[in-house]
């Protein structure tokens, strides 16, 4: 269904246009970076911690649900605050927004395919 091959690119990418908007007043939209590595820890760790046999919800992985889905939220709300600030240009703002959908996509993308456990484990790694 989805290529592999394509997510790497799409990292590179959108990591690109997060370096694309900082020129001219700064470097402050590469804080976005600290929500790239965040965001997917509080769900590994859940996963990790929770036995998936039982079928009703578990308070530790709506937790986690809860942490990923404020720190994507910030990773979007935090450059509109830099050019609301005029730490950055608007069109900087543009650009990492863009990038921040292509990256949390590819992250998404990434524990849909690996996230079943039908012949795939993550203690294998």
């Amino acid at each position: 269904p989805f290529p592999m091959k394509s997510l790497p690119g799409f990292r590179s990418g959108s990591a690109g246009l997060t370096r694309l908007g900082p020129a001219p007043r700064g470097y402050w939209p590469l804080f976005v970076l600290f929500f790239y590595i965040l965001s997917p820890i509080p769900y590994c760790i859940a996963r990790r911690l929770v036995d998936d046999t039982d079928a009703t919800s578990n308070a530790c992985k709506e937790l986690a649900i809860f942490l990923t889905t404020g720190i994507v939220v910030s990773a979007f709300g935090l450059p509109i605050v830099f050019a609301r600030a005029e730490l950055i240009y608007w069109g900087a703002c543009a650009l990492v927004l863009t990038g921040n959908t292509v990256i949390f996509a590819t992250i998404l993308g990434f524990f849909l395919v690996f996230g079943s456990n039908d012949d795939f484990s993550w203690q294998q790694w």
